[in-house]
């Protein structure tokens, strides 16, 4: 590794205090309702469509049980749906519910506001560079593409 990974890496840490701090905020709205690791859960199957639970807890770096637990209290909270899974009856498929697609929906609606603004702020030139480089970052972290088009309608 190299001077630019080093320099990239800061860049990235420095980046991503902001994009949390934006994160934060744009919960505000649900936080008495929904944690920063449950909005995280409903991100990343609103992102995959349903998912089995150890699959789920793969994508969210968790032990299987932490998913579960997880998963337990969102469905609880009406947010969450679970549905045998009609490859393997044993298993369970997670998905999100109507109201589970609203909160991020609403979430994500706020971040996108606050992120614009930021953007707007930036010369014209930086930010198709970003672009570009951010669509490579989160591409060799494993991260699907997001925005309007990305969760195919058919998961909803």
């Amino acid at each position: 590794m190299g001077a630019d990974v080093d320099r990239v890496t800061e860049a990235v840490l420095t980046a991503s205090r902001l994009l949390v701090a934006v994160s934060a905020r744009s919960l505000n709205e649900v936080r008495d309702s929904l944690t920063l690791p449950q909005f995280r859960t409903l991100a990343v199957l609103s992102s995959r469509g349903p998912l089995r639970l150890t699959r789920l807890a793969e994508h969210l770096g968790v032990n299987p049980s932490t998913a579960m637990r997880m998963a337990e209290r969102l469905t609880a909270t009406g947010m969450l749906t679970r549905s045998a899974n009609p490859e393997n009856r044993r298993e369970s498929m997670l998905g999100l519910t109507e109201a589970g697609h609203a909160v991020v929906d609403q979430v994500t609606a706020r971040r996108r506001h606050e992120i614009s603004g930021i953007v707007g702020r930036m010369a014209p030139g930086h930010r198709a560079r970003l672009v570009e480089a951010l669509e490579a970052f989160s591409a060799a972290g494993g991260e699907p593409p997001s925005g309007p088009d990305s969760v195919p309608t058919t998961w909803r």
